[in-house]
Protein backbone atom coordinates (compact mmCIF):
# COMPACT_ATOMS: atom_id res chain seq x y z
CA UNK A 1 0.00 0.00 0.00
CA UNK A 2 2.62 2.58 0.63
CA UNK A 3 4.36 1.64 -2.89
CA UNK A 4 0.86 3.09 -4.46
CA UNK A 5 0.75 5.50 -2.38
CA UNK A 6 4.31 6.69 -3.28
CA UNK A 7 3.96 6.13 -7.07
CA UNK A 8 0.78 7.82 -6.49
CA UNK A 9 2.35 11.22 -5.15
CA UNK A 10 5.69 10.69 -6.38
CA UNK A 11 5.52 9.51 -10.43
CA UNK A 12 1.73 9.83 -11.26
CA UNK A 13 0.75 13.49 -10.19
CA UNK A 14 4.02 14.99 -11.85
CA UNK A 15 3.42 13.74 -15.00
CA UNK A 16 1.21 15.52 -17.72
CA UNK A 17 -1.51 12.72 -17.39
CA UNK A 18 -1.73 13.15 -13.84
CA UNK A 19 -1.85 17.12 -13.84
CA UNK A 20 -4.59 16.64 -16.25
CA UNK A 21 -6.38 13.96 -14.30
CA UNK A 22 -6.33 16.19 -11.43
CA UNK A 23 -8.31 19.38 -13.51
CA UNK A 24 -10.68 17.15 -14.42
CA UNK A 25 -11.54 15.93 -11.24
CA UNK A 26 -11.45 19.60 -9.68
CA UNK A 27 -13.77 20.86 -12.77
CA UNK A 28 -16.19 17.89 -12.14
CA UNK A 29 -16.50 18.96 -8.52
CA UNK A 30 -17.05 22.38 -9.20
CA UNK A 31 -19.65 21.73 -11.48
CA UNK A 32 -21.38 18.86 -9.15
CA UNK A 33 -21.29 21.17 -6.09
CA UNK A 34 -22.86 23.97 -8.73
CA UNK A 35 -25.65 21.58 -9.31
CA UNK A 36 -26.50 20.71 -5.98
CA UNK A 37 -26.40 24.47 -4.67
CA UNK A 38 -28.53 25.56 -7.69
CA UNK A 39 -31.53 22.73 -7.13
CA UNK A 40 -33.63 21.16 -9.75
CA UNK A 41 -33.32 22.53 -12.87
CA UNK A 42 -36.52 23.80 -15.37
CA UNK A 43 -36.25 21.99 -18.59
CA UNK A 44 -38.38 24.97 -20.24
CA UNK A 45 -35.70 27.71 -19.67
CA UNK A 46 -33.15 28.22 -21.99
CA UNK A 47 -32.21 29.72 -25.16
CA UNK A 48 -34.71 28.20 -27.60
CA UNK A 49 -38.00 29.81 -25.30
CA UNK A 50 -39.12 33.63 -25.65
CA UNK A 51 -39.67 35.84 -23.48
CA UNK A 52 -43.18 36.32 -22.06
CA UNK A 53 -42.75 39.76 -22.29
CA UNK A 54 -40.98 42.29 -24.81
CA UNK A 55 -37.80 43.18 -23.20
CA UNK A 56 -37.31 47.04 -22.54
CA UNK A 57 -34.08 49.00 -22.48
CA UNK A 58 -36.23 52.16 -21.71
CA UNK A 59 -38.21 52.84 -18.86
CA UNK A 60 -41.87 52.75 -19.27
CA UNK A 61 -42.50 56.63 -18.10
CA UNK A 62 -40.02 58.02 -20.30
CA UNK A 63 -41.16 59.98 -23.00
CA UNK A 64 -41.14 59.12 -26.96
CA UNK A 65 -38.52 59.79 -28.60
CA UNK A 66 -39.50 59.16 -31.87
CA UNK A 67 -39.24 61.91 -35.04
CA UNK A 68 -43.25 62.34 -35.03
CA UNK A 69 -44.63 62.76 -31.68
CA UNK A 70 -48.00 61.78 -31.38
CA UNK A 71 -49.21 64.06 -28.34
CA UNK A 72 -49.61 67.08 -30.55
CA UNK A 73 -50.62 68.09 -33.78
CA UNK A 74 -48.11 70.06 -36.10
CA UNK A 75 -50.15 73.39 -37.34
CA UNK A 76 -48.37 73.91 -41.02
CA UNK A 77 -46.72 77.23 -41.46
CA UNK A 78 -47.75 79.03 -44.91
CA UNK A 79 -45.72 82.14 -45.57
CA UNK A 80 -47.78 85.50 -45.72
CA UNK A 81 -49.57 86.26 -49.22
CA UNK A 82 -49.62 82.40 -50.19
CA UNK A 83 -51.88 80.01 -50.18
CA UNK A 84 -52.35 77.51 -47.98
CA UNK A 85 -51.91 73.58 -47.85
CA UNK A 86 -55.67 72.67 -49.02
CA UNK A 87 -55.91 75.33 -51.83
CA UNK A 88 -52.53 74.31 -53.33
CA UNK A 89 -54.04 70.57 -52.92
CA UNK A 90 -56.72 71.84 -54.76
CA UNK A 91 -55.75 73.99 -57.56
CA UNK A 92 -52.78 70.93 -58.61
CA UNK A 93 -55.76 68.42 -58.11
CA UNK A 94 -57.43 70.85 -61.04
CA UNK A 95 -54.51 70.57 -62.65
CA UNK A 96 -53.84 67.11 -62.66
CA UNK A 97 -57.32 66.25 -63.90
CA UNK A 98 -56.64 68.78 -66.41
CA UNK A 99 -59.52 69.02 -69.17
CA UNK A 100 -60.69 66.98 -72.13
CA UNK A 101 -58.44 67.54 -74.91
CA UNK A 102 -55.64 69.15 -73.33
CA UNK A 103 -52.19 68.98 -74.63
CA UNK A 104 -49.67 67.56 -72.64
CA UNK A 105 -47.11 70.72 -72.57
CA UNK A 106 -50.26 72.64 -71.59
CA UNK A 107 -51.10 70.20 -69.02
CA UNK A 108 -47.00 70.23 -67.32
CA UNK A 109 -47.09 73.83 -67.60
CA UNK A 110 -50.09 74.07 -65.34
CA UNK A 111 -48.38 71.43 -62.99
CA UNK A 112 -45.04 73.16 -62.79
CA UNK A 113 -46.15 76.43 -60.48
CA UNK A 114 -47.62 73.81 -58.20
CA UNK A 115 -44.80 71.20 -57.90
CA UNK A 116 -41.60 70.87 -56.46
CA UNK A 117 -38.44 70.52 -58.61
CA UNK A 118 -38.29 66.59 -58.28
CA UNK A 119 -42.10 65.93 -58.94
CA UNK A 120 -42.33 68.09 -61.95
CA UNK A 121 -39.30 66.48 -63.16
CA UNK A 122 -40.48 62.66 -62.65
CA UNK A 123 -43.85 63.81 -64.26
CA UNK A 124 -41.93 65.25 -67.53
CA UNK A 125 -42.92 61.87 -69.20
CA UNK A 126 -46.48 61.56 -68.17
CA UNK A 127 -49.36 62.05 -70.29
CA UNK A 128 -52.82 63.76 -69.16
CA UNK A 129 -54.75 61.16 -71.13
CA UNK A 130 -53.56 58.79 -68.82
CA UNK A 131 -54.77 60.36 -65.93
CA UNK A 132 -57.56 57.48 -64.15
CA UNK A 133 -60.12 60.54 -62.95
CA UNK A 134 -61.92 63.05 -64.30
CA UNK A 135 -64.04 64.62 -61.19
CA UNK A 136 -63.58 65.59 -57.71
CA UNK A 137 -66.12 63.94 -55.75
CA UNK A 138 -65.11 65.57 -52.24
CA UNK A 139 -63.51 67.80 -49.75
CA UNK A 140 -59.68 67.90 -49.41
CA UNK A 141 -58.77 66.39 -46.15
CA UNK A 142 -55.30 67.50 -44.37
CA UNK A 143 -53.03 65.35 -42.28
CA UNK A 144 -50.67 67.45 -41.04
CA UNK A 145 -47.01 65.51 -40.39
CA UNK A 146 -44.85 68.71 -39.47
CA UNK A 147 -44.56 72.71 -40.19
CA UNK A 148 -43.44 72.25 -43.59
CA UNK A 149 -44.82 68.57 -44.13
CA UNK A 150 -48.72 68.04 -44.93
CA UNK A 151 -50.23 65.06 -46.47
CA UNK A 152 -53.89 65.33 -48.64
CA UNK A 153 -56.29 63.20 -49.33
CA UNK A 154 -58.58 64.01 -52.62
CA UNK A 155 -61.49 61.26 -53.00
CA UNK A 156 -62.11 61.27 -57.22
CA UNK A 157 -64.68 59.31 -59.32
CA UNK A 158 -62.93 55.78 -58.92
CA UNK A 159 -60.70 56.52 -56.20
CA UNK A 160 -58.63 58.41 -54.03
CA UNK A 161 -55.87 61.21 -55.14
CA UNK A 162 -53.04 61.26 -51.99
CA UNK A 163 -50.40 64.29 -52.43
CA UNK A 164 -47.92 65.22 -49.82
CA UNK A 165 -47.04 68.97 -49.76
CA UNK A 166 -44.16 70.49 -49.02
CA UNK A 167 -43.60 73.85 -47.75
CA UNK A 168 -39.49 74.24 -46.63
CA UNK A 169 -39.50 77.82 -47.18
CA UNK A 170 -43.66 78.58 -46.59
CA UNK A 171 -44.10 78.25 -49.37
CA UNK A 172 -46.50 75.26 -50.36
CA UNK A 173 -45.59 72.71 -53.44
CA UNK A 174 -46.90 69.44 -54.20
CA UNK A 175 -43.85 66.86 -53.70
CA UNK A 176 -45.33 63.60 -54.44
CA UNK A 177 -48.43 61.87 -56.05
CA UNK A 178 -50.15 58.80 -55.44
CA UNK A 179 -53.35 57.44 -56.86
CA UNK A 180 -55.50 54.51 -55.80
CA UNK A 181 -58.55 52.60 -56.66
CA UNK A 182 -61.59 52.08 -55.06
CA UNK A 183 -62.55 48.80 -54.67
Amino acid sequence: MRRAIEFLFRRLLRSRLGVALGMAVLVLGVVGAARLVAGPSDPAAGLSNRPADPITTVHPTTGDDGAISTTTTPSPITRPGQPTPDLVAERFTAAWLGRPGQAAEDWHDALRPLSTTGLTEKLSGADPAEVPASAVTGDVTLRPRGETFVEATIPLDGGQLRLELLAPDGRWLVDAVDWSRDE
